[in-house]
């Protein structure tokens, strides 16, 4: 199947899922802007995907650089992946500035980038992708305001699609909700930690979750799925079973 667009942008794009989703589409032949803030690591990306795809070193969230990436690139695919890892500890170990750390670059660079979709816009007919986490369906409470700020990024979604549906744009907002994972740079830190709470090693927590375990070529899989797909819905949970729709 061909894809509706020649170029995408993905943040986050140097490892996880991010570099997954980067090489399913070179896969299919788009071109991809990858940012992140590794230099070294997005030069390792392009040295395994090729001339297609365009590194770009720097902050996900700086808003000038959105406006830039946008208005030279002129992407009909966003993906928007960037996070930092969150600060494991109990909330009352938490200071607020480990607490809010996922607010001040998971949430803030989707608004971010969300805003320069509808400012611009995107011409119509775009995709935005944003990746949530399942942590907004059942909590987090090792993670500090970790689940809060993902929840914040669905909420995103439908407001961006309401004024996208208000301003006859038709630019199409999903949400993705990718459940905890060994494989993810996050997940593999968040299975560490809720591992040690239980007094477990990694690889019992790991067997007591839901079978089988989701991976990141799955997570990009499930982007491709829903970026072709106009009758897609607006929200999914992603497992390693599939897609589900949420509500």
């Amino acid at each position: 199947m061909s894809v509706p667009f020649q170029t995408a942008v993905v943040t986050g794009a140097s490892r996880g899922f991010g570099r997954a989703i980067a090489a399913a589409l070179v896969a299919r032949e788009v071109g991809v802007v990858g940012i992140a803030r590794d230099e070294n690591d997005l030069r390792a990306v392009r040295d395994e995907l090729g001339p297609r795809f365009t590194a770009v070193a720097a902050d996900a969230t700086d808003e000038t650089l959105t406006q830039e990436v946008v208005r030279e690139h002129r992407p009909g695919l966003l993906v928007l992946n960037a996070g930092v890892v969150p600060h494991m500890a109990p909330v009352h170990e938490q200071t607020w500035e480990t607490f809010s750390r996922n607010w001040n670059a998971d949430t803030r660079h989707v608004f971010t980038w969300t805003r320069a979709a509808l400012r611009e816009p995107l011409a119509p007919g775009s995709v935005v992708v944003s990746l949530s986490s399942g942590a907004v369906l059942g909590g987090s409470p090792l993670s500090g305001g970790y689940a809060s700020a993902k929840a914040a990024i669905r909420y995103l979604r439908g407001y961006a699609a309401e004024e996208s549906r208000r301003a006859g744009l038709d630019v199409r907002f999903h949400v993705l909700l990718p459940d905890m994972t060994p494989s993810g740079g996050i997940g593999a830190v968040a299975v560490d930690g809720y591992a040690a709470r239980q007094g477990v090693d990694r690889d019992t927590f790991v067997a007591s979750r839901e079978q089988p375990i989701l991976t990141p070529d799955q997570v990009a899989a499930a982007v491709l799925d829903v970026a072709e797909n106009r009758d897609s819905d607006a929200e999914y949970r992603v497992a390693g079973a599939g897609l589900r729709p949420i509500g």
